[in-house]
């Protein structure tokens, strides 16, 4: 894992032949990601990414309640 301003690299995956990635141990203890927990997968044209269903849900919280004032 090589970590530099708060941004990490922590290598290649493969993707299996049902679609699965393992996410690096170093990625799971970082981010607190422990097993059951459920993911979001986002993405564009040029990217992916990850994030705790709870994280995004947090989010969705606090932009709803804006909308309520």
């Amino acid at each position: 894992m090589q970590e530099k301003d708060g941004k990490y690299i922590f290598g290649v995956v493969k993707v299996g032949d049902k679609g699965q990635i393992v996410i690096p141990k170093d990625a799971r203890k970082i981010y607190g990601i422990q097993p059951g927990d459920s993911m979001m997968l986002l993405g564009d044209q040029k990217c992916i990414a990850l994030l705790k269903t709870e994280i995004f849900q947090s989010l969705i919280d606090q932009a709803m309640e804006g909308l309520t004032r």
